[in-house]
């Protein structure tokens, strides 16, 4: 069970991360309005703690100063200086996630950063590969899955990652909504998932998808 807690200005925006947050793999264990709150807490029952924005990332850096956090995931848009805050500050992985982000990709980069990896969107990886920025890449699992996805499988698992349901997927795919789930439950197999969310985590650490 992955335990997170929850930093979020208003209280509205609280309750819609409580709600997407609360999964069979995912416990909300606390919530603040700010970072501030943070200092009376037991970080050791935290695993992930989740910000609405990256100003409030500053705050947790300036209370926490040298002592490592749980790690973090943040909402976000682009920022190259995030990146370089967020690889100070935790260790243990982070990621960041667009304003815009589906529940699914929430999910999967609070997923991925609670393992240690780190979970970006694809214009601010491409961004900082094209600026020759320095990233580390020994936590992303480049093992070979033991049976490669097929072209579709991977087409599926990418909706999926973009929290699309299965009646959509067809529709978007032009085929029957029996034939994905066929293809959901291979993907399953081949991944060794369990859910939904743990096979979009899955393809974001062996690099089949992107966030």
């Amino acid at each position: 069970m992955i335990r997170v807690f929850i930093v979020a200005l208003a209280p509205m925006l609280q309750v819609g991360l409580r709600t997407i947050l609360t999964t069979g793999d995912m416990q909300v264990v606390g919530e603040a309005s700010v970072p501030a709150e943070l200092a009376a807490v037991d970080l050791a029952g935290i695993d992930v703690i989740v910000l609405s924005e990256e100003a409030l990332l500053e705050d947790l850096q300036r209370i926490f100063g040298e002592n490592r956090t749980p790690a973090l995931v943040v909402l976000s848009s682009n920022n190259r200086r995030l990146v370089m805050l967020l690889n100070a500050l935790s260790p243990r992985g982070w990621g960041v996630v667009p304003a815009d982000a589906s529940t699914a990709q929430l999910q999967a980069a609070v997923a991925a950063a609670a393992q240690g990896l780190t979970a970006l969107p694809t214009a601010l990886a491409e961004q900082l590969l094209e600026q020759r920025a320095v990233v580390e890449l020994s936590d992303i699992d480049t093992t070979s899955p033991d049976e490669a996805l097929t072209a579709r499988e991977r087409e599926v698992l990418e909706l999926l990652s973009q929290g699309l349901p299965n009646k959509l997927i067809a529709r978007r795919l032009q085929i029957s909504e029996h034939t994905v789930k066929f293809h959901v439950s291979s993907i399953y197999a081949k991944l060794g998932a369990t859910s939904r969310t743990d096979a979009v985590s899955r393809g974001v650490r062996r690099g089949l998808i992107t966030l």
